[in-house]
């Protein structure tokens, strides 16, 4: 009987040891999924932010419409980004320049952080460069 008793007290102990890494592995592995799926959608958004700015006629505000859209359909509208175009006025470019769209916010803004395994200063940044049409 005693026997059966240290048996049982030793499974709750290894539980005990075992639980917090296993717990540590799965948030770790949940926020650096996170992180990777919202530098996905900020790559998504510079991409259609840059191919709404390459039509002739296209204005910076057509860029900025486009990558809010982006951002609201991944749920990202009020995650604090800031968008740069290079160059800064797109609407009067001629065919065949170069147009550079970069969408980042910091980590600390969008990030779940159950471990803080990421800093949450780490800026998550999207760019896209297509000619202008």
């Amino acid at each position: 009987m005693k026997k059966k008793f240290l048996r049982r007290g030793n499974a709750v102990i290894e539980a005990a040891l075992v639980l917090p890494i296993l717990l540590y592995l799965a948030f770790g592995t949940v926020e650096f999924g996170y992180f990777f799926y919202v530098k996905n959608n900020m790559q998504g958004a510079a991409r259609e932010g840059v191919r709404a700015g390459i039509p002739p006629g296209a204005t910076n505000t057509d860029v900025n419409n486009a990558i809010l859209s982006q951002m609201t359909a991944a749920g990202l509208q009020s995650s604090g980004y800031t968008v740069t175009t290079t160059p800064a006025n797109i609407g009067g470019l001629a065919p065949g320049a170069s147009v550079t769209v970069n969408v980042q916010c910091t980590w600390g803004t969008v990030g779940l952080r159950p471990l803080q395994l990421i800093s949450s200063g780490k800026i998550v940044k999207g760019q896209a460069v297509m000619r202008k049409e």
